[in-house]
């Protein structure tokens, strides 16, 4: 009997030879490989294509600093532009308008900014939704780092996120030494609920009713990487059962988070509760070999910030006290309807069909 010969199992080949059974992982490598290589080629196409608009944006803002002229010279260059490029979209009036407004906000070459790693789309509605230039480096810098699709980024400006995030009142630099700020982008303040269909005088179980009804909603709201684990999260010590409000996960960071909802304003016997159910999910639910420390999020209808924080500052557990609103009903049936929103959105695309849309 031949020793040599291998006892691999094989898989059959195309063609009616064999193939050996490490042949599917080898495939697999080289695909991954090809795309990540695809990846890296259109990162690199799209900053230069961005380089490239940076630099016509900053030099018709230069002839214009020098020269005084106006609207129509841009409009002149779209058309002669298009005419020496006709196989590369981007130039039409509008586009071009768009290059001077980034190469105002961003005046230094941008290449090793984080506005360099969007695409064109996204650094457009930066430049026509976003008002100052802390808030468009704001988020540039988050939609780059995160790797937000153009209509999260939409949805962040609509939401003032840069107002927002981080708001809360908190203990983690103490709490969590090591986090390089990370857990503090999870917190916000205030949290928009305008989307629960509530009364006027809801409780908390009408509440939190309402957020596991509009969970998708919620998880929207609270941001990118959370997971829903659950609502009235039963734990059971020393015989006794207690119950948390909701229970997420934060699938970037490793950690578990704990939210307690209160209808009236968060008081400081509120955050000692929270603290307590942040040591309790540490202990009976956390694995310490996969997750990082628990974080507890208060949130109520309003809170005295003076006294909050020094109950934060009194607990060493990771904690955050937040506040929500929501829209009274009579504000709500002022609000247009998902259908009346579909139709004015198709109404503008359809009377601008016939422009060329950014590259």
């Amino acid at each position: 009997m031949n020793e040599n010969v291998s006892n691999k199992p094989t898989v059959p080949a195309q063609q009616g030879t064999t193939l050996p059974a490490w042949y599917g992982d080898l495939l697999g490598d080289v695909k991954n490989t090809v795309s990540r290589a695809r990846l890296r080629a259109q990162r690199a196409v799209n900053t230069e294509l961005v380089q490239m608009y940076w630099e016509i944006g900053h030099l018709i803002l230069k002839r214009q600093a020098e020269e005084g002229w106006g609207a129509k010279v841009v409009d002149r260059l779209s058309t002669d532009l298009k005419t020496a490029f006709p196989n590369q979209r981007g130039f039409s009036r509008r586009n071009l308008m768009y290059m001077q407004q980034m190469a105002r906000t961003w005046p230094e070459p941008i290449v090793q900014q984080p506005v360099a790693q969007l695409p064109w789309g996204h650094i457009t509605v930066l430049v026509s939704r976003v008002k100052t230039p802390a808030a468009m480096h704001f988020y540039a810098t988050e939609a780059a780092r995160h790797g937000w699709s153009r209509g999260w980024l939409e949805h962040c400006i609509a939401q003032e996120l840069h107002r927002t995030q981080g708001a809360a009142d908190n203990n983690f630099p103490a709490a969590l030494p090591d986090d390089s700020g990370l857990s503090k982008d999870l917190i916000k303040d205030p949290y928009r609920l305008d989307f629960l269909s509530l009364d006027k005088n809801f409780g908390e179980r009408e509440l939190e009713d309402a957020i596991v009804a509009n969970i998708v909603r919620f998880l929207t709201e609270l941001g990118v990487g959370f997971a829903f684990v659950g609502r009235q999260y039963p734990v059971l010590i020393g015989g006794d059962e207690f119950r948390i409000d909701l229970l997420f996960y934060h699938l970037k960071l490793h950690r578990y988070v704990v939210i307690e909802l209160k209808t009236k304003e968060a008081r400081p016997e509120h955050v000692g509760k929270l603290g307590f159910y942040v040591e309790v999910v540490d202990r009976l639910v956390r694995d310490p070999d996969r997750d990082d420390s628990t974080i507890g999020i208060l949130v109520g209808s309003k809170r005295n910030r003076a006294a909050v924080q020094m109950a934060l500052d009194a607990n060493n557990r990771p904690l955050a006290v937040s506040t929500y609103t929501t829209l009274p009903p009579s504000a709500k049936a002022l609000l247009p309807s998902e259908e009346d929103l579909s139709r004015v959105v198709q109404d503008v695309l359809d009377a601008e069909a016939g422009d060329e849309s950014p590259a």
